[in-house]
C-alpha cells in the first residue's frame, strides 16, 4: 500500500563529529609465540569425552591457527584465546558448524585486533552462522566492518564482550558493533559497545531476543531493535549515544514488521553525541539528544526507566512515514501501533532539540521540547470516530511530572500551521502488560 509522504521529521537533525578515544582503553601485552594445542574434556565419570578445548596464544600464526581451528572444529568443542594482543589481517568466519563455544580470558585481557585488515579479506571481525553459539570474555577492535555478525542462527549467546574503535567515533568505523541478524533466540548480556557508526548493539530481523546488563556508548545509536518479533531490553545503561535506544520497524526487509518489544529498567542518560553515521543510513536522520525513539514498531512496552538527559527529546514515538522515505511494500506497516509507556522517571529533556524538529518546535512553542513526543501520523483507514481501535493507541500513564506534545504532523504536511497538543488525558489508559521473553539459552 502507497501512503502520502509527509514532511521529512527526521531529515536535516544530522550533525557531524567525532569524540577523542576513551582513556579506559584495555591494553594487553602481546606474546612473542603462537601455539595452539589441544585438550580432550573429562566427562562426569573421568572418562575422556570427545570435545575438545584448542588453546591459541597470540603470535603471528594466530590468524591461521584460529581459522584452522573454527574450520575443523566438531560440535562441543571450545577454541580459548589466551590473554594478550591478537593482530588479525582476516575475517574470523564459522559456518554451519553448531554447538562451537569461543572464549577468552576477560575483556579486558584477550583482545582481538582487526586494524590490519586487509582489504578484500571480508571487513568484518568475526562472522558466524551457526547454531547454539557462545562467544564470551574477549575484546574486538577495529574491524573495517561489523565487529561480530551472526547471521541465520538459533540459540546464540554473546556474553561479556567488548567491541569499539579505538579512534574514537567516526563515520569510517564499522556499523554495528554486536550484529545478530535474522536469528532466533539471541541472549546479549554483560557486553560493552562503543564507537559503531551505526548501532553498537543491534538486533535485526530476529525472533525472540533478550538484550540486558550492557553498556553502549558513544555509538550513533547505542542499542536498536529493528524488525524483530519478541524483544526483552532491559538493564542497559545507553549514554553519550546520538540515539540511547531504537525501536524500529522499516520496509523492505524480509521480516517485515517487527512487535513484541519491551524496554524496561534501563538508563538512557545524556545521548547527546553528534551523529556521525555514514550517509544514507537510517540512523544518519536521528537527531543528537534522543533517549528512546520508537519507530513503526507495535505492541512496544516501556516501563521502570530513568530517561533523561537528552537535549532533542527524552521520549519519540514516530510514523516511517515522518522520515519523508518513499517505499513499496505492501505488507510494511509504517505506523506505532500499542505503545505502552508507563511508570518511567524523565528528567531534563528537550533543552536544545535539534534539526527541522527543533525548529519547528522553537518557532511555535516555548522550550524545553516535552519529555515525549508524538508525531500524530495515525493510519486514517483505521479510525473508528476519530481515533485508532483502542489497541492500536499510544498509552502515556504515570509517568510522574512528564510532559508530552503531540506534533499533529499530518495537517502541517496539509499545509496548516503546526498545532501542538501538550494534553496528556488524550493519551490516558493502558494495554495488557507483554509477556516476557523465553527461550532455551545456548548451553554447555
Amino acid at each position: 500500500m502507497r501512503y502520502p509522504i509527509l514532511i521529512c521529521v527526521s531529515c536535516l537533525w544530522i550533525s557531524a563529529g567525532c569524540a577523542p578515544p576513551s582513556s579506559s582503553t584495555p591494553t594487553a601485552q602481546q606474546s612473542s609465540s603462537t601455539t595452539a594445542t589441544e585438550n580432550a574434556v573429562a566427562d562426569e565419570a573421568g572418562e575422556p569425552s570427545t570435545n575438545r578445548t584448542t588453546r591459541i596464544e597470540p603470535g603471528p600464526d594466530a590468524q591461521t591457527q584460529a581459522q584452522e581451528a573454527l574450520i575443523l572444529a566438531e560440535p562441543g568443542d571450545v577454541i580459548e584465546f589466551a590473554e594478550g594482543t591478537f593482530e588479525f589481517n582476516g575475517t574470523l568466519s564459522l559456518d554451519g558448524i553448531n554447538d562451537i563455544t569461543l572464549r577468552g580470558k576477560g575483556m579486558d585481557k584477550t583482545i582481538l585486533n582487526f586494524s590490519g585488515q586487509r582489504v578484500g579479506s571480508g571487513g568484518e571481525g568475526l562472522k558466524i552462522k551457526a547454531d547454539n553459539f557462545i562467544i564470551e570474555d574477549l575484546t574486538l577492535q577495529n574491524s573495517p566492518g561489523d565487529a561480530i555478525k551472526l547471521e541465520d542462527s538459533r540459540h546464540a549467546t554473546i556474553r561479556r564482550v567488548r567491541t569499539w574503535w579505538s579512534n574514537g567515533p567516526d563515520e569510517k568505523n564499522g556499523a554495528y558493533g554486536i550484529y545478530p541478524v535474522l536469528c532466533e533466540d539471541v541472549l546479549i548480556e554483560h557486553c560493552v559497545a562503543e564507537c559503531a557508526s551505526d548501532a553498537g548493539i543491534y538486533v535485526g530481523q530476529t525472533k525472540r531476543a533478550i538484550v540486558r546488563h550492557n553498556r553502549a556508548e558513544r555509538n550513533v545509536a547505542g542499542i536498536e531493535i529493528e524488525n524483530t518479533e519478541g524483544a526483552d531490553v532491559y538493564e542497559n545503561l545507553a549514554t553519550n549515544n546520538t540515539g540511547g535506544i531504537l525501536v524500529f520497524s522499516l520496509p523492505g526487509l524480509k521480516l517485515k514488521n517487527g512487535s513484541h518489544c519491551r524496554v524496561y529498567n534501563n538508563k538512557m542518560r545524556d545521548n547527546n553525541h553528534p551523529n556521525f553515521a555514514q550517509p544514507g543510513a537510517m540512523v544518519a536522520a536521528v537527531p543528537p539528544g534522543t533517549g528512546l525513539m520508537i519507530m513503526a514498531n507495535d505492541q512496544v512496552e516501556v516501563f521502570d526507566n530513568e530517561i533523561g538527559g537528552n537535549q532533542t527529546a527524552n521520549c519519540a514515538v514516530i510514523s516511517f512515514l515522518s522520515t519523508n522515505r518513499p517505499f513499496d511494500d505492501p505488507q510494511y506497516d509504517p505506523f506505532p501501533e500499542g505503545i505502552y509507556i508507563h511508570d518511567n522517571k524523565f528528567s531534563e529533556g528537550g533543552q536544545d532539540p535539534q534539526g527541522q524538529i527543533g525548529k519547528i518546535y522553537r518557532d511555535a512553542a516555548e522550550l524545553p521540547m516535552p519529555d515525549i513526543v508524538v508525531d500524530g501520523v495515525v493510519h486514517q483507514e483505521n479510525l473508528v470516530d476519530g481515533r485508532p481501535p483502542a489497541d492500536a493507541r499510544i498509552y502515556v500513564t504515570n509517568n510522574g511530572s512528564a510532559t508530552i506534545v503531540d506534533l499533529g504532523l499530518a495537517a502541517v504536511a496539509a499545509g496548516q500551521p503546526p498545532e501542538f497538543s501538550t494534553d496528556l488525558a488524550a493519551f490516558a489508559g493502558k494495554l495488557p502488560a507483554l509477556e516476557p521473553i523465553k527461550f532455551q539459552e545456548a548451553a554447555r
